[in-house]
């Protein structure tokens, strides 16, 4: 069935805040529902926070900025596990993403930027909505708690990248409401907080029937709110949002690694927030993720996959213990098999010598689907080994390093499957060994999944990681958009020695 949701907003722009339509929404089972927006219980509500979904995943309605180019750029590429591009015509780009010479110029600076206001811009709208009209029905909780979360995770992205950056919590009417001054780190970070507390209270543990797979749940707030302390270095209130989720009884590893990144067994026991595509045989009805195709293989005719984006870089590499299986569940190596039987060629259209595997799919899929893009694919947020690495990094800062190497053993243990003669238990013997320990376990079990970055970042590490490619200290944050502040006359300050 399909479900079409037509929603209109005024645009508004004064900081590149929109707020947009939300078209043809796909509802997370596979398969799209179907109603008109008049039909759905709780009237405009329903819709309006089912477009969030909508605008997280579909470019041009804010996908951009959490999924494609502009996203990785900010997220990825500035890590040491990864490279801007293999593409020659991007080549006037390596300064500002491989050497940290930032650009506050930059397209996808501005579109980044853009799509989180844009998509900050629905949820207020949804929770004016809901407020106006006084929903307090359950239905209606639920709605409101999925906005919050939204709102959360689109203000979480934005602080960790500009620091202060404006702090809009009401629908904007006109274009001088949007034009505010920012905001403090800590008035953001109390919004957040109030936000997902919210959403962890009052959306469900789970969902039942397939319908609603991939909507937001109970445990997505509180990962995500795990991930906020962290970054604050409120390391007892992650533990206690971590083990939260651990005792909740829910999520468990998927005891194949790779499983976790193909299509035909996306939404497994081990995801907690998956971006969802659909695509029909023969690609007649598509619901695309751009999440895929930036990082594929820049080739020609059946190695025509994607731009050559996004690539994983030796570094990466070499951080994966002899024998880890995860290797080449990352890693797509040009001039080795695909795991489909087919070859790489060392040589394809633009030559690199890894891809990322994580992002690869079945040739035969891709057939199915007439998508050599690929956009089919989910695009993971949160799985349940990132939940389990973040609470044994409280509970060692804590103090409590007895406790965190068994979290660790479960992560480790299910890269090892069968092979006991690889990466071995790692007891506690010390703080400072086993955060290293963690540290190093975040990097091969997460690799190419958009932490490292951040994770240098909060660990105080990012100088030293990435100092000889021209990191400082003020690169931990981006400059704003230049367009965005010369257009608020003067309200907007650019971040410092920008």
């Amino acid at each position: 069935m399909k479900k079409i949701i037509n929603i209109s907003w005024s645009i508004l722009s004064a900081i590149s805040i929109f707020i947009m339509f939300s078209g043809c929404q796909k509802f997370l089972d596979r398969k799209p529902l179907s109603a008109t927006l008049n039909d759905l219980p709780g009237g405009g509500l329903e819709g309006q926070v089912l477009g969030l979904y909508d605008a997280l995943r579909q470019n041009g309605h804010g996908g951009d900025g959490f999924n494609s180019l502009p996203f990785m750029c900010m997220h990825e590429i500035r890590s040491d596990d990864a490279i801007y591009a293999v593409d020659p015509g991007a080549a006037s780009y390596k300064p500002w993403l491989d050497q940290f010479k930032y650009d506050k110029t930059a397209w996808f600076n501005g579109l980044y930027w853009s799509d989180h206001y844009a998509v900050i811009g629905k949820a207020n709208t949804a929770l004016q909505f809901a407020d106006s009209l006084k929903l307090t029905d359950s239905a209606s909780t639920v709605f409101v708690a999925e906005a919050r979360f939204v709102r959360a995770y689109s203000y979480f992205d934005l602080v960790r990248t500009y620091g202060q950056v404006p702090l809009l919590t009401k629908r904007v009417y006109n274009s001088a409401e949007a034009n505010i001054p920012k905001s403090s780190e800590a008035d953001i970070y109390k919004q957040i907080d109030e936000d997902l507390a919210y959403a962890s209270a009052h959306l469900p543990l789970t969902w039942k029937g397939t319908a609603y797979i991939g909507r937001l749940t109970s445990g997505a707030a509180k990962t995500l709110q795990t991930k906020t302390y962290l970054f604050r270095h409120q390391y007892p209130q992650a533990l206690a949002t971590g083990n939260d989720i651990i005792n909740s009884g829910v999520y468990s590893l998927n005891p194949n690694y790779s499983a976790n990144f193909n299509y035909s067994t996306s939404n497994g026991p081990e995801s907690i927030f998956e971006y969802q595509a659909y695509g029909s045989p023969g690609g007649s009805v598509r619901y695309d993720v751009e999440w895929a195709e930036p990082q594929l293989v820049r080739g020609s005719g059946d190695w025509n996959l994607g731009w050559g984006w996004n690539i994983p870089d030796k570094p990466l590499i070499n951080a994966f213990e002899p024998s880890d299986p995860r290797l080449n569940a990352t890693i797509l190596f040009s001039g080795k098999n695909d795991g489909y039987g087919n070859t790489v060629p060392d040589t394809p259209t633009v030559a690199s010598p890894y891809w990322n595997k994580k992002v690869y799919t079945d040739p035969a899929l891709r057939k199915t689907f007439a998508d050599n893009g690929s956009h089919f694919l989910n695009h993971v947020i949160y799985r349940y080994a990132d939940v389990l690495l973040m609470t044994a990094e409280a509970a060692n800062e804590t103090g409590d390093g007895a406790t965190a190497a068994p979290l660790l053993e479960q992560v480790r243990a299910r890269a090892r499957g069968l092979n006991t003669n690889t990466l071995p238990p790692i007891p506690f013997v010390d703080q400072a060994q086993m955060r290293a320990a963690i540290q190093h376990e975040r990097r091969v079990e997460l690799g190419m999944e958009s932490e490292r970055f951040f994770d240098l970042v909060r660990w105080g590490l990012a100088v030293q990681v990435l100092g000889p490619a021209g990191y400082t200290d003020k690169n931990r944050y981006y400059p704003l958009p230049q367009d965005v502040v010369t257009q608020s006359n003067g309200v907007l300050v650019q971040n410092p020695d920008y």
